[in-house]
């Protein structure tokens, strides 16, 4: 079980540690397209919308990762009060209840879309942009798969009963 919950963890651990750059060259993106815009007068439709990708892809496929390292939004009405036990049960009920089961329905009703665009290539949000709508459409399973991967492995570290993670 802890070779199971390793290999999830270290999964999402990569993934987070390669897409944490986008973050630099969505900063470095953005700044060349207002010096270009402001200084030179130049704009381009694909090289804005390349920041909305980056955007995209570093939420999209960041989000398994954040789940990892504890950094989504937690409502601590109750839970802080809470000992292990109680925390562990709401943790258990929210991965197994809430987290699992939406992502889940997300996959299953997003996937007709997203086949959709694979078969045809869609192209660009707008004319002269980028030409892979397919590419960004297929983050939303990428996402759930993602998420699943990492809320399974924290399920198995609830029901172990280790906290521990490498």
């Amino acid at each position: 079980m802890q070779q199971l919950i390793k290999a999830l963890d270290g999964f999402s651990r990569t993934v987070g540690s390669a897409i944490r750059w986008l973050a630099l060259a969505m900063v470095l993106v953005q700044f060349f397209i207002v010096v270009a815009r402001y200084v030179f007068g130049f704009s381009d439709v694909a090289i804005n919308e390349s920041v909305l990708y980056m955007h995209a892809t570093l939420f999209m496929l960041g989000a398994g990762y954040t789940l990892l390292v504890g950094g989504h939004v937690r409502v601590d009405i109750f839970y802080n009060r809470l000992g292990d036990a109680g925390r562990r049960r709401i943790d258990l009920f929210g991965h197994l209840v809430l987290l699992m089961p939406t992502m889940v329905a997300i996959l299953y009703w997003s996937w007709p879309a997203v086949a959709n665009s694979w078969s045809i290539l869609e192209g660009p949000l707008s004319v002269g942009g980028i030409k892979a709508v397919f590419l960004l459409k297929t983050l939303i399973p990428a996402f759930c798969g993602l998420l699943l991967l990492q809320s399974a492995a924290e399920v198995l570290r609830l029901l172990i009963g280790d906290q521990a993670r490498d």
